[in-house]
């Protein structure tokens, strides 16, 4: 018996010891900085907030939590939420929290808290919620009911990803410190809690020690805002930053020449596309479908493409990003010029029109410019309007612009969350819509049987297609590099995530 105990304790304290060492050797450690193409708002601080875009996403998914999301093989994947169930008739879904999930502060994450991040959100489809959301019950502390008025099949995508709803905030401190406190000292559920923010300069973030699905690696995470992309090459190259967004072609073949530098495309959920805002106005050029046809027909993508992405962004010929779910995949668009001019002859523009002005955000010009270029080409005259985003934004969701609109988006979804934004009657983005495109929309917003559902997304995008509602660009490989210290930067690793991500899987290289 003392021999047994003898040994026994002998693995007890070899297993306190090995234990001890493993802790130590998974502690995060060290600090990784990103150079990021635009300036941070504090509005992306706050889930409720959540504009229908990917750009709040990058801080998210750091300082955040949300019931739902994409994970690297997964784009519903489990978060607060453990498991779900969803009731036959499609009106209930019923969520189990996870337990001993928890905010920086050391609060449990409970029912109420999603509760209350649910009724506060006020970004991007907040009415559709409104409309279709009958009510939301708790039962305890980690049990979620949310009922519908009607089946409503994209639900989960709505809540998860395409918008900030299911973003969990925590209830007691958002009441005590309000909202705008919360902006400047934000608290949430993710691997990273908050430290400093310096308008236009970094965001700080530290490890966690209780975040639930793994200890992140690196100790700590700063987010430099470097806008102009040959400065933030210039930091790569020196070490000041360890992974960098957004490069440039031109950037892109330097970094992959240089020693100790690794350019990583990643095909992200951005897709691109001209849309003629005055199509439905019979007095516009762009009334006439031949125009909107001769438009296609100029653009030289695989050119574009080689030239600002070295080839590695994806012809989809669609505003819908191919590996969304019910995507359908259009014919080829070739790059023909001379079908473009007889186009534009046979609608009573032999020698072109003035089509006046082709807005942009001023940080997808690198775009714009040669599609404005081939426009030109086949006769199309269009002058070039590049908007600072937050000009652009406004002008966007306002609806306040004419003519021709570089329009994209990065924004998590399906194929029926983009069709709603920007192709419905009534979406966020939408100038204008065609009766039968609506009815189908409406149509398959309520059918359960996936088969169905599927043929009748699949006619939608066929009709956009048919009607040259749009001359798509291509969907976005976006150019990111990272230096020698990384062993992991999170590129890539979330399908169609154009930033770093999950932060709990990056990492450096041992010393």
């Amino acid at each position: 018996m003392r021999t047994l105990r003898t040994v026994a304790t002998a693995a007890l304290v070899l297993s306190i010891l090995t234990g001890s060492a493993l802790d130590s050797a998974a502690a995060p450690e060290g600090q990784m900085n990103w150079g990021i193409h635009i300036s941070l708002a504090p509005t992306w601080f706050d889930p409720a907030e959540t504009t229908g875009i990917v750009t709040p996403f990058m801080v998210m998914y750091a300082l955040h939590d949300a019931m739902v999301k994409p994970l690297p093989g997964n784009p519903l994947a489990p978060g607060l939420a453990e498991s779900w169930t969803v009731s036959p008739d499609g009106r209930a879904y019923d969520f189990v929290l996870r337990k001993g999930a928890r905010f920086h502060n050391g609060d449990p994450v409970t029912a109420d808290d999603v509760k209350f991040s649910f009724e506060r959100y006020r970004g991007a489809a907040n009415k559709t919620f409104k409309e279709r959301v009958a009510a939301l019950e708790t039962s305890g502390a980690t049990r979620v009911r949310f009922r519908l008025k009607e089946p409503w099949p994209d639900f989960l995508t709505f809540y998860s990803s395409a918008t900030g709803a299911g973003w969990i905030v925590p209830k007691k401190y958002v009441e005590t410190v309000g909202d705008e406190g919360f902006k400047k000292a934000p608290i949430g559920a993710g691997p990273y809690r908050f430290v400093s923010f310096t308008p236009g300069v970094e965001l700080v973030l530290e490890a966690t020690d209780q975040y639930w699905r793994k200890s992140p690696h690196v100790k700590r995470l700063v987010f430099k805002a470097i806008p102009d992309a040959s400065t933030r090459f210039a930091a790569l190259k020196r070490g000041e930053i360890d992974v960098s967004y957004w490069m440039t072609a031109s950037l892109g073949e330097e970094l992959r020449r240089t020693p100790g530098l690794t350019l990583k495309p990643a095909i992200a959920n951005n897709s691109y596309w001209v849309y003629f805002v005055d199509q439905w106005d019979p007095k516009s050029p762009w009334h006439d479908r031949r125009v909107r046809l001769a438009a296609n027909y100029a653009i030289d993508r695989q050119a574009i493409n080689q030239a600002e992405t070295l080839g590695f962004s994806r012809m989809t010929y669609s505003m819908i990003p191919s590996h969304f779910e019910f995507f359908w995949q259009p014919p080829a668009i070739p790059f023909d010029r001379a079908k473009a001019k007889q186009l534009l002859a046979e609608a009573g523009y032999p020698n072109g029109f003035d089509a006046g002005d082709f807005t942009c955000d001023a940080v997808h010009a690198g775009i714009a410019e040669p599609v404005a270029n081939d426009l030109q080409a086949a006769g199309i005259r269009v002058k070039l309007r590049a908007l600072e985003r937050a000009a652009y934004n406004k002008g966007q969701v306002e609806k306040k612009f004419k003519n021709l609109v570089l329009s994209a988006s990065a924004a998590f979804g399906n194929a029926p969350t983009r069709l709603e934004a920007f192709v419905a009657g009534g979406g966020a983005y939408v100038y204008g819509s065609y009766p039968d495109i609506d009815g189908l929309f409406r149509e398959q917003g309520a059918e359960l049987d996936r088969k169905r559902r599927e043929a009748t997304l699949h006619r939608i995008q066929q009709l956009v297609h048919d009607k040259a509602m749009f001359a798509p660009i291509w969907q976005l490989a976006a150019m990111g590099g990272y230096g020698p210290r990384v062993e992991e930067s999170g590129l890539g690793l979330i399908t169609g995530f154009p930033f770093s991500g999950p932060y709990e899987d990056v990492k450096l290289r041992a010393k």
